[in-house]
């Protein structure tokens, strides 16, 4: 370079490095507005208050016990009663007069109350089996709850270590901007050539591409998170979360047998399975007791219609079992118990290669994140700067600048995808398991 233009470039430098003085300001002032910053503390303390898909599930559990008050009422009684509609004697319409002194009748009306009785211990059965439905209502709640919580951490982490990578975006797009408007100030000065302006508006341009679909993928996932918690649609959400698992060993305070332990006793949608099997025992029950009769007693009263007058009696009344026995009801039932077994079984395999899988994903991202230098970030994030500076100071040359952003970039996203993986995976953990073991 000739020594006439070194003056000038230290000029674009000092200009570069003021200007980057201010980008955070700028930057900051963006993201201060619409924003809601939140902690994993505050999103689930709004889940469990907003979300409106758990709430419409709790109604549920009180529907069920609705159904056990229902279960535990008797029949009601039924009273009947008849009166004669148009005397032809009297010609009065509903006539209630008594006989007249040619003993012909006047009046005349009838009535009577029955109460059906349950045999076969049908109403206490039908308690039982709607206690259980009760059972079963909260077991499924706390089911839909274990999941959308695993999504809401889920989605708050990838949104974090996301909006990690969109400031290395920021930052290197803001800089090759900077850089851009110079350089095409000194090309029209001739200073430069047009090779290097296109070069560096070239990487602008794949930058700011890339940018894009990472900020759709940010957008994509805040807005399933913002309906969890319901959030305003038009807010940003601005994560906070301070990561420090750095060279820990999560997993080995938890041996892989307290694991399937803990998820075989504390999943809830195992728990479903079991208390599906239970339903269907008890609902055999409820059947076999709907193949006895039911008995029906009554009393009556007759004012002129029987051979007496003022006729009374009681009687009692039951269908004879010979044609409908319940037989499908029974039969249905039984077949249902054999499905709930092996769907119960199911559920356990099912169990079990949750917990395997995700052991084995979580133990190998562990090692790997282990691995990282935990300075290496921070002393590659000062290295890109000097980077920068040798570049407009001409000390390095265009492809070695180049390749140093790219290689930053890149470090950088996987890096950030190393970690979002990893607590992802104890995350998924905490969630196969049904207990919180790890609360990163």
């Amino acid at each position: 370079m000739d020594l006439f233009l070194l003056p000038r470039f230290k000029g674009i430098l000092v200009m570069f490095i003021m200007l980057l003085g201010f980008q955070g300001v700028s930057v900051a002032q963006q993201l201060a507005r619409d924003t809601l910053s939140l902690t994993l503390k505050d999103a689930e303390a709004l889940f469990l208050k907003n979300n409106m898909t758990l709430i419409a599930q709790h109604y549920n559990i009180d529907i069920a016990q609705a159904q056990v008050i229902t279960a535990r009422l008797f029949q009601n009684p039924q009273f009947d009663y008849a009166n004669i509609f148009y005397n032809p004697v009297s010609k009065k319409y509903l006539d209630l007069s008594q006989k007249n002194e040619d003993n012909t009748f006047n009046g005349e009306y009838s009535a009577g109350i029955s109460q059906l009785f349950l045999t076969a211990g049908k109403r206490n059965k039908n308690i039982r089996l709607a206690k259980i439905g009760v059972e079963q209502a909260t077991y499924q709640f706390f089911d839909l709850l274990r999941t959308l919580r695993f999504t809401l951490r889920s989605d708050f982490f990838s949104i974090h270590f996301q909006q990690e990578s969109e400031k290395v975006y920021n930052q290197e797009i803001t800089s090759l901007k900077k850089i851009l408007t110079a350089f095409k100030e000194q090309y029209g000065k001739g200073y430069i050539s047009e090779k290097e302006v296109l070069r560096i508006q070239s990487q602008l341009y794949s930058l700011q591409t890339e940018y894009n679909s990472l900020l759709l993928n940010i957008e994509s996932t805040q807005a399933e998170f913002k309906l969890l918690i319901k959030a305003n649609p038009n807010v940003e959400i601005k994560t906070s979360y301070n990561y420090n698992l750095d060279e820990k060993e999560a997993l080995a305070a938890v041996s892989y047998k307290t694991l399937l332990d803990s998820a075989n006793t504390n999943r809830t949608d195992l728990k479903i399975a079991q208390a599906n099997m239970k339903f269907n025992d008890m609902n055999l029950k409820v059947q076999k007791a709907l193949a006895w009769p039911d008995i029906t007693l009554s009393a009556s009263f007759d004012k002129y219609g029987s051979y007496v007058t003022n006729y009374n009696s009681i009687g009692i009344a039951f269908p004879l079992p010979v044609f409908n026995r319940n037989q499908g009801g029974i039969r249905q039932a039984k077949i249902a118990i054999d499905q709930g077994k092996v769907q119960y079984q199911q559920q356990q395999q099912q169990v079990e290669s949750d917990v395997a899988t995700s052991y084995t994903s979580a133990v190998r991202l562990e090692q790997l994140c282990n691995n990282f230098d935990s300075k290496f970030r921070q002393d590659y994030t000062k290295l890109i700067q000097e980077v920068v500076k040798n570049y407009l100071a001409r000390n390095i040359g265009l492809l070695d600048f180049l390749n140093f952003y790219d290689d930053y970039k890149n470090n950088t996203l996987l890096f950030n995808g190393a970690l979002s993986d990893r607590v992802t995976a104890l995350e998924t953990l905490n969630f196969v398991t049904g207990t919180p073991f790890f609360n990163n």
